[in-house]
């Protein structure tokens, strides 16, 4: 029978160490010292046959692409150790999804980079909320004063998901003063130019824009 991620206590095995933080349960990540700003970053599904691999791997992709890695994540370790450095896993946050299930999520987001710290490599948090009610969790696990990564890749296509996405990023941005923050995707001045003295922003093409260069430089995508 197909393993699934309920039939090991969510990976119990992955937080074994682990100081949970909040109501939630969220596994805190370990200090952050041996993170970098990414020269680029590669999406999980092309790093197997990626050559260069000074890049951090990145999960912003359909759930269902980096499922295995929730499920399997100790058979993971030695792809992953190849590259310079991880994003944790973006499980999606919606925002008509329970809080439960937003809760797993942000556990899950963070369990697999705690265990990933604990095997030597360097980790940035994604950061991932969803509205004002995520608040309360979706911000625990991450050191303050560290690199942080974000998308705004399928985020930011209408002016309430830019407001959403915007109240999101003034949040997160007071909740835990990142000194960086990684952004993957577009980053429109309507929604980041307020808060461009507040860190330093790196902005990195998602591969719609990689694979898609006319389109995305005519607005498709965002």
């Amino acid at each position: 029978m197909k393993k699934t991620i309920l039939d090991d206590g969510f990976q119990s095995y992955l937080t074994e160490g682990a100081v949970l933080t909040g109501d939630a349960g969220i596994p805190m990540l370990m200090n952050l010292h041996n993170a970098q700003v990414p020269i680029d970053i590669v999406p999980f599904e092309k790093a197997r046959k990626e050559k260069d691999k000074r890049k951090y791997v990145h999960f912003y992709m359909h759930d269902k692409s980096f499922a295995r890695v929730l499920c399997f994540t100790n058979r993971y370790i030695d792809l992953l150790r190849q590259f310079d450095g991880v994003i944790t896993p973006d499980p999606s946050l919606l925002i008509n999804q329970s809080k439960c299930l937003q809760e797993t999520n942000t556990y899950m987001n963070r369990a697999v980079g705690f265990y990933l710290q604990k095997n030597g490599i360097p980790v940035i948090p994604n950061v991932r909320w969803s509205d004002e009610r995520s608040y309360e969790f979706c911000f625990l696990g991450v050191p303050k004063k560290s690199i942080v990564a974000i998308s705004t890749h399928g985020c930011i296509r209408s002016k309430k998901e830019k407001d959403v996405f915007k109240a999101g990023l003034s949040k997160m941005l007071e909740n835990l003063e990142p000194t960086d923050v990684i952004v993957h995707g577009f980053m429109p001045g309507s929604v980041f130019d307020e808060f461009r003295s507040a860190t330093r922003f790196h902005r990195y093409p998602s591969q719609f824009e990689r694979t898609h260069v006319k389109e995305a430089r005519d607005g498709n995508g965002l």
